[in-house]
C-alpha cells in the first residue's frame, strides 16, 4: 500500500515543463532515489514534496491525507540539504534540537532526543562543538540528526553527499542506509550518481527531461533498461549498430561475424546495447566469440577496462586485476566471448 503518493504533478515555470505527469506511489519505510541528470526534474519534485514548490497541477498525499496545498512546517517532512544549512551560532546538540524547539516540544523532551540522535550517528561526545570546528562528513550526520529529530513523516535528501571526497561519500552513505533501515522512514534520495542510486536504494526513478524514463529495483534499471536513455545514462554501455541479417530469427551482423539473437528484429539496422562486465576475454563457455585487437588499456584497480577494435566495432570490456597476470597490451590480438542473452535491443 503507497504511504507517499504523487499524483500526475506537472511543474512549469512561465513556458518552461520542468516536469512532466510524474506519478510515483512508495511504500511505507522504502528508500527510493531520483536519479538523473542536471536539469532532469529531480530536485524540483523534491521541492513540490516539501512544500517549497507548489504544483502546477497534480496531487501529493501522505498518509492517505492530501499534502499538496500545506505549507512546508504542515507536512511533517524532514529535509536535509546539499549544503548542510547549519546554524553557524549553535552548537551542534542546539542545532540538532532546533526543530523540536521549533515545534514547541518541551525541554525535558528536548535534551533525551538530542542525545539519541547524537548516538544514532555517532557524534555523542561533540554535542557542544560548533558546526565550523567539524569535518564536512560531521556535518552531513549533524545535518541528518536534525532532520530525524523531530520524527518526520517522510525524509527527503538533496544530494546531501556530492560536497564530500570519495571515501567520505561511501562511508557515509552506508551509515545513511543503515540509519533509515533502522529507523524504518519514508525516504526520498536525490542524486545524479549512478553508484549511489544503485548502491543505496529500494526502488530507482530514473529521470529525464521532466518525466520518469523507468521506475524500478537497481538490479532491473541496470540489467533490464526500459528506455535507450536509461540503458546509456545507467552504467557504462557498448553499444553496437548492428545491420540486420534476418529479421525473423533476430540474426544481425557484429563485426564480421554473424550473431543469431533469437528474437524478432525490425529489418534495416538495430542499436545494440552490452555491459563491459559482460565480455571476457576468453570464449570458453560462451555461445558467441569475436575477434580483435586491443586499443586501449586503463588501470582502475582492481578491475582493467579494455578496448577492442573489431573491424571498425570498438567494444569495452572488463578483467579482473591480478597481481601474476599481466592483462592484453596495445595491438594484441584477442578473442572475446559473449552471450546473445547479454545483447540488449535499445534502438531500431
Amino acid at each position: 500500500m503507497s504511504y507517499l503518493t504523487l499524483s500526475h504533478l506537472e511543474k512549469s515555470f512561465g513556458t518552461l515543463r520542468v516536469v512532466k505527469d510524474f506519478n510515483l506511489d512508495v511504500a511505507q519505510g522504502e528508500f527510493i532515489s531520483l536519479l538523473g541528470p542536471s536539469g532532469c526534474g529531480k530536485t524540483t519534485v523534491l521541492r513540490m514534496v516539501a512544500g517549497f514548490e507548489l504544483p502546477s497541477s497534480g496531487g501529493i498525499s501522505i498518509d492517505g491525507k492530501d499534502v499538496t496545498h500545506l505549507r512546508p512546517n504542515q507536512r511533517n517532512i524532514g529535509m536535509v540539504f546539499q549544503a548542510y544549512a547549519l546554524f553557524p551560532n549553535l552548537t551542534v546538540a542546539q542545532n540538532v534540537g532546533f526543530g523540536l524547539k521549533v515545534k514547541g516540544a518541551p525541554k525535558d523532551e528536548i535534551a533525551p532526543r538530542v542525545k539519541e540522535m547524537l548516538d544514532l550517528i555517532g557524534l555523542a561526545d561533540l554535542g557542544n562543538r560548533y558546526p565550523f570546528q567539524l569535518s564536512g562528513g560531521q556535518q552531513q550526520r549533524v545535518a541528518l540528526a536534525r532532520a530525524l529529530a523531530p520524527k518526520p513523516s517522510v525524509l527527503l535528501l538533496d544530494e546531501p553527499l556530492s560536497a564530500l571526497d570519495a571515501k567520505v561519500r561511501v562511508s557515509l552513505r552506508n551509515e545513511i542506509r543503515a540509519i533509515q533501515r533502522e529507523l524504518g522512514i519514508t525516504t526520498i534520495f536525490v542524486t545524479h550518481d549512478q553508484e549511489e542510486a544503485l548502491s543505496m536504494s529500494d526502488r530507482v526513478v530514473v529521470m529525464h527531461e521532466g518525466i520518469a524514463d523507468q521506475v524500478g529495483t537497481p538490479f532491473d534499471i541496470y540489467n533490464r533498461p526500459a528506455t535507450r536513455f536509461v540503458a546509456g545514462f545507467v552504467g557504462t554501455l557498448n553499444t553496437i549498430e548492428a545491420p540486420v541479417v534476418d529479421a525473423a530469427t533476430g540474426t544481425v551482423r557484429i563485426g564480421l561475424r554473424e550473431v543469431r539473437l533469437g528474437r524478432t528484429l525490425p529489418a534495416g539496422r538495430v542499436t545494440l546495447g552490452l555491459r563491459p562486465e559482460a565480455v571476457s576475454l576468453a570464449p570458453t563457455g560462451r555461445e558467441i566469440a569475436l575477434h580483435g585487437k586491443i586499443r586501449e588499456v586503463d588501470f582502475l584497480g582492481s578491475v582493467i577496462r579494455l578496448r577492442a577494435d573489431l573491424d571498425g566495432q570498438i567494444l569495452a570490456f572488463d578483467t579482473f586485476n591480478t597481481a601474476h597476470s599481466a592483462p592484453p597490451k596495445v595491438g594484441e590480438e584477442v578473442t572475446l566471448g559473449l552471450n546473445a542473452a547479454d545483447l540488449l535491443v535499445i534502438g531500431a
